[in-house]
């Protein structure tokens, strides 16, 4: 338990995140070219929109058996 609380000390720690670099690379390899600054500014909420999160964090608790 003592690992456990360890871990858990700070709850709003941020478990993944997507960086610029990570969305240059899709730019990269999808338009053959990185995007703009402004291009990056009108994606970027969406991008966080898109992202289905209470479904991944569910299905990966499935995955791992956890619970049952």
């Amino acid at each position: 338990m003592k690992i456990f609380v360890s871990l858990m000390k700070d709850k709003n720690d941020i478990i993944y995140s997507l960086s610029i670099s990570d969305i240059q690379t899709v730019a990269f390899q999808e338009l053959d070219r990185e995007l703009t600054g402004d291009e990056i500014e009108a994606i970027k909420d969406l991008i966080g929109e898109k992202i289905n999160w209470y479904d991944s964090i569910f299905n990966s608790i499935i995955e791992k058996n956890i619970g049952n």
